[in-house]
């Protein structure tokens, strides 16, 4: 029966001829040296610190031993390292390179624990929150403006801005825990779960709404394009856009307000229908045909104009792929507005359609490795922040990676592979007055990625 006496040392049995020992005497140490490299990214591009200006505090600057910056700072840094949830701060909050990471060099003091934390997370949203008890609350509209500017700093395309960009439109589901605020069922996931709405331009998440089952994610799409095309024009006036999606999103509305704007184009999927079908039977009968001859998948281009009976004002750009695989039929329509010659029907649908499938991987990554389904608080407000927190911290992940040039594992590795090797290392801490020390060990497998992206992130 196991007692619940912990002691500062055990045996380890099996090893003769020596007494093996392990001991928990290390002294100032953490299992978290990567925090350095979080510390210097923070510096270089004040992610952090342009965050705490989406919140409002209105407590007693002269009475509160923990600020904004000093709790986003711990919260996010936590979710990088692994600490999901706000109870590992009971613990991780003792972690003498974490004080170093927020700034705190005093060994009497202590960072903030969970209650402190989750009060944090309660404080809902500075536009609309009316409890009088809600003392930091953040600011909505801010932070959606903060990603779109946080993308257009971090690329690298000039003061002009590249000549054109991608932005990739999908919703996901996120299971609820229990029964929480804004707990609806969907049929397609078989699930009670919310819908975040995402948007990526490449591997940069440029926007991250949740929203509820019980809404069509569509309904966002105009507003938060709205938002993060008026900041993209504001610093990158001719860059063209183009917006991607799936069928979902393929609404009228959507098509026609993206027609009106300037130098922005739209990649859509197409539910197909009888009309659609009936248009493409003679490819979908050759490749058909060439299928049985081949015992292979078979498949042809073709592009027409195409109008609805009732929802379309106007004729526009389709493009039909008939593909036959064994056993199976597989028509597929996109509809589009480029009217590039150049751009054939071949290539819009496979290299500039089928690229979509990236940022599913993308919101796939987040949800996995930085926690973006751990939205388990009671409102739906303190999960709107925890959604925010994950794209912040997936923020910090991607442009270690981006940094990492030149070694060909990590610039390429996912962010439970860059936890892995950067930023979970031992290491040893002696802080004096003079001067802050930090000792990696001397067997640490990736110190030369680490030291040439530390190089690369001095400030």
């Amino acid at each position: 029966m196991e007692t619940e006496c912990i002691q500062g040392e055990f045996d380890v049995q099996g090893f003769e001829g020596k007494k093996f020992l392990v001991r928990n005497d290390g002294g100032d140490e953490s299992s978290d040296g990567g925090l350095l490299l979080l510390m210097l990214m923070e510096k270089r591009h004040h992610i952090i610190s342009r965050f705490t200006g989406c919140f409002q505090d209105l407590r007693n600057q002269k009475l509160i031993p923990h600020p904004v910056l000093r709790l986003l700072k711990q919260r996010i840094f936590g979710l990088c390292q692994g600490y999901e949830d706000i109870n590992d701060h009971d613990s991780w909050q003792d972690d003498p390179l974490l004080s170093v990471a927020c700034e705190v060099t005093d060994k009497s003091a202590r960072l903030a624990g969970k209650g402190t934390l989750n009060r944090l997370e309660l404080g809902g949203d500075a536009d609309s929150a009316k409890d009088r008890y809600k003392n930091i609350r953040y600011k909505s509209t801010e932070i959606k403006k903060l990603m779109a500017d946080l993308f257009m700093e971090t690329h690298s395309g000039g003061q002009l801005g590249p000549q054109q960009i991608i932005i990739d439109v999908d919703a996901t589901d996120d299971p609820v825990h229990g029964n929480q605020e804004g707990s609806y069922f969907h049929g397609y996931y078989d699930e009670y779960c919310y819908l975040p709405l995402y948007m990526f331009v490449g591997d940069f998440p440029v926007w991250a709404e949740l929203g509820t089952a019980d809404v069509d994610p569509a309904d966002g799409v105009i507003p938060a394009l709205s938002v993060i095309i008026g900041r993209i024009r504001q610093r990158w006036p001719w860059t063209r856009i183009i917006i991607r999606g799936d069928g979902g999103f393929n609404r009228p509305e959507i098509l026609s307000w993206l027609e009106m704007q300037f130098r922005v184009s739209y990649v859509f999927g197409m539910p197909k229908n009888r009309r659609l079908l009936q248009i493409i039977g003679k490819e979908m009968h050759d490749v058909e045909l060439a299928c049985k001859a081949s015992g292979e998948a078979e498949r042809a281009f073709t592009e027409f104009r195409y109008q609805t009976r009732k929802s379309w004002e106007r004729p526009r750009r389709v493009i039909a792929k008939a593909e036959q695989l064994p056993g199976r039929a597989n028509p597929r329509f996109i509809v589009t507005n480029l009217e590039d010659r150049f751009l054939t029907p071949r290539h819009l649908y496979e290299k500039l359609y089928c690229a979509r499938g990236n940022m599913e991987n993308r919101i796939k990554e987040q949800k996995l490795f930085m926690y973006a389904d751990r939205l388990s608080t009671q409102s739906i407000r303190g999960n709107q922040l925890r959604l925010w927190f994950s794209t912040i911290a997936y923020i910090f992940m991607l442009l270690l990676r981006k940094n990492c040039y030149g070694n060909e594992f990590l610039a390429r590795a996912q962010a439970s592979s860059i936890r892995l090797g950067l930023l979970k290392v031992a290491a040893r801490v002696s802080i004096s007055v003079r001067r802050i020390v930090v000792h990696v060990p001397s067997s640490f497998p990736y110190w030369d990625a680490w030291f040439k992206l530390q190089m690369r992130l001095q400030p």
